[in-house]
């Protein structure tokens, strides 16, 4: 472009090297000019109205080309102040994907207890696998370590930085889209932990967990709607004029899921069940938990047996039970014979049946009862109250041998029902729920078998004075588990920790009983996270802090029908149901692919 000057003369105007090239003129003559060609422009709009939150992958690789340029997109998203906070944390460790996993089901059960219940089923009934199977997670931390008066336009809004990071995200996902890459956001987490997995500096916060992968589904509309979770809202309603619209007008508040959202059709996830001929998700968790199984591929997936560990507990000179210690043995004997409850269970369930002596009181320990596999204690055994309750050399040695156990079980068998046998050890139990939970007492212990309100106090009482004991021996009020295990344990615990370490090495399913065995199975998460992926919930028993465990575990039972008896028997209940489902999804018609 050029001008004339006064003098006729013609001027060029200066074009700069670099920067806007353009002209007023140009802009004016042209304010459309900047736009991209019609099928770029909808391209993009395609890409924004496929995007997807995936929730189901493949185990295929992502190449590293293509990871740099999903991620180079995210870089190049709009920061205020060009502040560029976001800092991407590319995670393919499987026991930290593992870890992240176990946070995430457990927020997920903690989130489900403060809704309504048909919002608390639609919520359950989601799949959330995608931490455990998308080959890379992405953590989108955001450094917050500069003041926000120092950044240009934080001043006024400090979270802008947040929203920034938000920007890059949104970028990643529409780059992953248009790559042909699922990515699904998850935000089920306490942020305190999920920064302690990853070792985060002070001042550095995260935005969630990204999965990215290659999808294993391709849905036509967003999960959640197609889930009855919500549905997106006409245009009209979310845009305003100039003003908030008067009160009388005023829209409603974001929908609350605290409340029941509208009825609509909950559908499942897994591929499987897409192929089978009946309503997906049709038997709901239990559909959950026969994938979990199915997942594993053992070869004995269906074949099951029950595994009963005995122990008596000298805490019971507290008056914490209403039987007498002999009533340890008496029902061991009966499950040696087939007539216990949990043994009877299990031969009208098809399960065979294990017993172990990991410490049965009995009058000489060379006169041991015939039978039961023995891994009896050879150290001193305490009260809880005044003496710890078990030498740590045993602790070792209990969960070694339960490991080996665990193990050689899972060489026969896919499915392990774990149960326990032991007067006192409800109280065991809630010592060790406290102490892994840092709960009080007074929210965990309850009635066991028999007991009456004075026995509840009691039992309250001996929990609170052996964790503080246990906590001023150690100068510390966290016990890691297995100092917790030594202090206020008991055998069975320890031995049955080991029986999940070693049926998660061999990939046996273990379906857990009551509160129990549910603190065993924690301590086997604390010490190896990736136990978790073998666990099911059998049931939820009476006992007043079991429903915490499995919060904590993240696991879902099968059964809530108030069971007490121990023994296992809840654990074969819920092994005949899972038996049932496998082999009825065998049976059902298969539809074309």
């Amino acid at each position: 472009m050029s001008t004339i000057g006064s003098d006729g003369r013609t001027w060029a105007r200066p074009v700069p090297l670099i920067g806007d090239a353009t002209s007023a003129s140009q802009r004016s003559n042209d304010p459309m000019g900047w736009a991209f060609a019609p099928t770029d422009r909808q391209a993009i709009y395609d890409v924004i109205d496929a995007r997807r939150d995936i929730r189901r992958f493949r185990p295929d690789a992502v190449a590293g080309e293509v990871l740099d340029r999903v991620l180079t997109a995210a870089h190049h998203g709009p920061s205020v102040g060009h502040s560029q906070p976001w800092r991407f944390l590319v995670v393919d460790d499987a026991p930290i994907r593992e870890r992240a996993a176990v946070f995430a089901d457990r927020e997920r059960l903690r989130q489900a207890t403060l809704l309504e219940p048909v919002a608390t089923r639609r919520l359950l009934d989601l799949q959330l696998e995608g931490i455990r199977e998308a080959p890379l997670g992405v953590v989108v931390c955001c450094d917050r370590r500069s003041a926000a008066a120092g950044i240009l336009g934080r001043a006024t809004f400090q979270d802008a930085d947040l929203w920034s990071c938000a920007c890059a995200i949104e970028n990643m996902w529409l780059a992953a889209r248009a790559e042909g890459l699922g990515m699904g956001w998850v935000t089920l987490f306490q942020p305190a932990d999920l920064a302690a997995l990853l070792n985060l500096p002070d001042g550095v916060e995260t935005l969630g967990w990204l999965c990215l992968g290659w999808p294993d589904e391709r849905p036509p509309e967003p999960g959640l709607v197609r889930a009855g979770w919500s549905r997106r809202l006409p245009l009209e309603s979310v845009v305003f004029r100039n003003t908030w619209p008067a009160a009388e007008s005023e829209l409603a508040a974001p929908t609350s899921l605290l409340r029941a959202p509208d009825q609509y059709a909950v559908v499942g996830v897994r591929d499987e069940s897409d192929q089978l001929l009946t309503t997906p998700g049709s038997l709901g968790g239990l559909d959950r938990a026969v994938d979990r199984i199915a997942a594993l591929h053992h070869a004995h997936a269906d074949r099951g047996v029950l595994l009963i560990a005995a122990a008596d507990h000298p805490v019971t000179r507290h008056g914490v039970s209403a039987y007498s210690t002999n009533v340890t043995l008496e029902i061991v004997e009966a499950s040696l014979a087939g007539k216990s409850v949990g043994a009877s269970l299990a031969k009208a369930t098809g399960l065979d049946v294990v017993v172990v002596d990991a410490g049965i009181e009995q009058e000489s320990d060379t006169d041991l009862l015939p039978g039961p596999f023995a891994v009896r204690l050879k150290g001193f055994r305490g009260d809880l109250v005044s003496t710890p309750a078990l030498e740590t050399f045993d602790v070792a040695a209990l969960i070694d041998a339960g490991r080996k156990l665990g193990m050689s079980l899972a060489a026969d068998y896919g499915l392990i029902a774990i149960g326990e046998i032991g007067i006192g050890n409800t109280t065991i139990a809630a010592a060790l729920t406290c102490g892994l939970l840092e709960l009080a007492p007074n929210v965990v212990v309850g009635l066991g078998a028999g007991s009456d309100s004075a026995m509840v106090e009691r039992k309250e009482q001996v929990v609170a004075a052996a964790l503080a004991r246990a906590r001023l021996a150690h100068a510390q009020l966290r016990l890691d588990p297995l100092t917790l295990l030594a202090e206020v344990g008991g055998p069975e615990f320890a031995f049955l920790t080991g029986v999940i370490l070693g049926a998660a090495a061999k990939g046996a399913s273990v379906i857990l009983d009551g509160m129990a065995t549910s603190a065993a199975a924690l301590i086997a998460v604390r010490l190896e996270p990736a136990t978790q992926s073998i666990l099911i919930a059998g049931q939820r028993s009476r006992e007043l802090g079991h429903g915490a465990l499995l919060t904590e575990l993240g696991l879902e039972p099968l059964l809530d029908i108030r069971i007490r008896a121990g023994e296992g028997g809840g654990a074969v209940l819920a092994t005949s149901l899972l038996k049932t489902a496998l082999q009825a999804r065998g049976l059902v018609a298969r539809v074309e692919r």
